[in-house]
């Protein structure tokens, strides 16, 4: 249990971060939700590198003073960053009360029925008021549905078939296909027109494609110019005098 020792800080009390758990060390994860994670994150920083923002996977956030810390398989939070000195105590964690502000977004992947996804889980994010709750169930622990987005509304989460996060600017949909060498049905985040926030591999591979064409097409016209070469001079033209 955390000691509520608070400690002043300019005009008002936050807790004291000596007194929290910021991590423990415990493997909670298996391959495919490892995997997933980060898929997740590193596609918004490979995507989005222009603009501010905080995503991580299994890093806890610490809401309340009095409770422990909630760790989300992953979320997001606009328009803030790590502290440069990441190390220090207090700059460990996803503390709210530090940054200003709960993350916009907060992702759960369903392993079992154990976690509790719908319920308590459920109730803690909308009590923390983050934006969206999304659920993940690949393997369909909770019920039929695979992907469930909730939207805080006033003070409560509705869930909403729209998969476009419209506060925070980006969507969430099904994808087949293969990353990291393992063809699989995978969550991934997309723009409005429904095309995907690349990874760093994916976009490389895009430059190398575009490289390809590139040389191609120059290889195509030098190919073009020394059969016209070629014509000229077969008709007593010679082409260099042109």
């Amino acid at each position: 249990m955390v000691q509520e020792v608070l400690i002043n800080n300019d005009d008002y009390y936050v807790p004291d971060a000596n007194q929290l758990v910021t991590e423990d060390d415990t493997p909670v994860d298996n391959f495919a939700s490892e995997k997933q994670q980060r898929l997740l994150v590193g596609s918004l920083y490979s995507s989005l590198q222009n603009q501010t923002f905080l995503a991580a996977a299994n890093v806890g956030i610490y809401h309340t003073d009095g409770q422990p810390a909630i760790v989300p398989d992953v979320f997001l939070s606009l328009d803030v960053q790590v502290p440069e000195k990441w190390w220090e105590k207090q700059n460990r964690c996803y503390m709210v009360w530090r940054f200003g502000k709960p993350p916009e977004v907060v992702l759960e992947i369903v392993s079992n029925k154990e976690g509790d996804e719908l319920g308590k889980k459920l109730q803690i994010y909308e009590h923390m008021r983050a934006s969206y709750y999304i659920v993940y169930d690949p393997n369909q622990q909770l019920g039929e549905k695979v992907l469930r987005v909730y939207e805080l509304r006033g003070r409560r989460y509705f869930e909403t078939s729209e998969n476009w996060l419209e506060q925070v600017g980006l969507g969430i949909t099904l994808w087949e296909g293969k990353f990291e060498d393992r063809q699989n049905t995978w969550l991934r985040w997309c723009y409005q027109d429904r095309a995907f926030l690349l990874t760093g591999d994916e976009q490389a591979e895009q430059e190398r494609q575009r490289a390809e064409q590139e040389r191609q097409r120059a290889e195509q016209a030098e190919q073009r110019t020394q059969l016209l070469a070629d014509r000229l001079r077969a008709m007593g033209v010679d082409p260099d005098t042109l």
